[in-house]
């Protein structure tokens, strides 16, 4: 039997961290957690360090836990604490499902140290992809997607070649508004934009799943994880979530990947992969499943797709402008400070307003990151 991979876990106490939990207890023989972080809940972190004995936490800077971690677990802080995680040397791989731009320089620092990455955050692909993909490939380390979506286009794609590659399709369900007209649109509150009908996520993934803007980002995610144009890249509807992507060949074949909705299973095949293991989901019953739907997205009433669209192709430093633009309009909706269409609106408006680099370095990538958060809390005061 191969001995159990070990895994840092950078946001432990998340929605991620508790399937990855899941994971490990099911499977202590392939999974052990050797390093876990969480940024405010000390608290639930201490409890999961005194349950998996870990090498190693990171909380951050601010954090008070109310218990000290079990001995022989060291303790780090903030920023610098998730790079002295990233990079233990024990460590096999490290998933990343920190939400927002925090898990980026963790990602690197673990490539650099020749540990493979699983990838939760969007943003880390999303910003620096190009970065992201060229060092993993120089360091002959694997970058592994935890998606649901980019998990099973992994699955599909497995060991052939990218150019038989005609399309990749991400499916979708469309969100709690899917059949919503888009008059009612202003009327959404927070509330109701929270009560996703197939996902239990945090609240800013739920956000950005009624928006499309989290289809929009895993296309970008996507074309850099497969190496394929964002022209070949597409989303369609698919209210069951039962396939979970598609990849269409040159032939015309398309290939599938279809499971139960349980992000424990692309969690575990990323952990275990190239393995196939025993796991915890019911097998499927397509005699009850009885009908599987598919549309087109309504592209007009949800701006988002073509919005990442065009950032994807334009490149450079326009996928991190429309990423930082997402989450201050997002997170200023959650806080009813604008309505939901609005959202779309300053997306747009900060990605036409702040000055843009086609070939930028890491540093200049985080410097528009910036400069559009600035500009879109701007924008988020000035009208509903």
């Amino acid at each position: 039997m191969s001995k159990p991979k070990n895994v840092v876990l950078l946001g432990a106490t998340g929605s991620i961290g508790k399937s990855t939990q899941k994971v490990a207890r099911h499977l202590p023989e392939k999974l052990r957690l050797v390093g876990l972080s969480a940024h405010q809940n000390a608290d639930a972190l201490m409890e999961l360090a005194h349950e998996f004995s870990p090498s190693a936490l990171c909380i951050g800077e601010n954090s008070v836990p109310s218990s000290l971690p079990p001995s022989g677990t060291s303790l780090f802080r903030g920023a610098e604490g998730l790079i002295e995680l990233a990079t233990l040397p024990e460590a096999d791989m490290v998933l990343i499902a920190i939400v927002g731009t925090a898990g980026l320089a963790p990602a690197l620092a673990a490539i650099r140290a020749g540990k493979d990455i699983a990838v939760a955050s969007k943003e880390i692909l999303v910003m620096a992809g190009g970065i992201v993909m060229r060092e993993a490939k120089e360091k002959n380390v694997r970058v592994l997607p935890v998606d649901s979506e980019h998990n099973a286009i992994f699955q599909c794609l497995d060991g052939k070649n990218p150019e038989t590659v005609s399309r990749l399709l991400l499916t979708c369900s469309g969100g709690p508004f899917r059949k919503m007209p888009k008059e009612n649109f202003a009327s959404v509150t927070p509330e109701m934009a929270l009560n996703h009908p197939t996902w239990q996520m945090g609240k800013k993934i739920t956000i950005d799943s009624a928006t499309l803007f989290n289809k929009g980002l895993e296309m970008i995610e996507a074309h850099w994880l497969f190496g394929i144009s964002m022209e070949r890249v597409e989303a369609v509807i698919h209210p069951q979530s039962i396939i979970h992507s598609m990849v269409e060949f040159v032939d015309g074949s398309v290939l599938a990947q279809m499971s139960h909705t349980d992000m424990a299973f692309p969690i575990q095949y990323a952990v275990t992969y190239p393995e196939r293991v025993p796991g915890a989901l019911p097998p499927l019953d397509f005699a009850s499943l009885a009908r599987l739907e598919f549309s087109s997205p309504r592209f007009a009433d949800f701006p988002a797709l073509n919005l990442a669209r065009e950032a994807g192709v334009k490149g450079g430093t326009l996928p991190s402008v429309l990423n930082a633009a997402n989450e201050v309009a997002v997170d200023a909706f959650l806080q009813k400070k604008i309505s939901f269409p609005r959202i779309w609106e300053i997306v747009e408006e900060t990605m036409f307003s702040v000055s843009f680099l086609p070939d930028p370095s890491l540093e200049e990538i985080l410097s528009a990151d910036a400069e559009a958060r600035v500009r879109a809390r701007e924008l988020s005061l000035l009208r509903q």
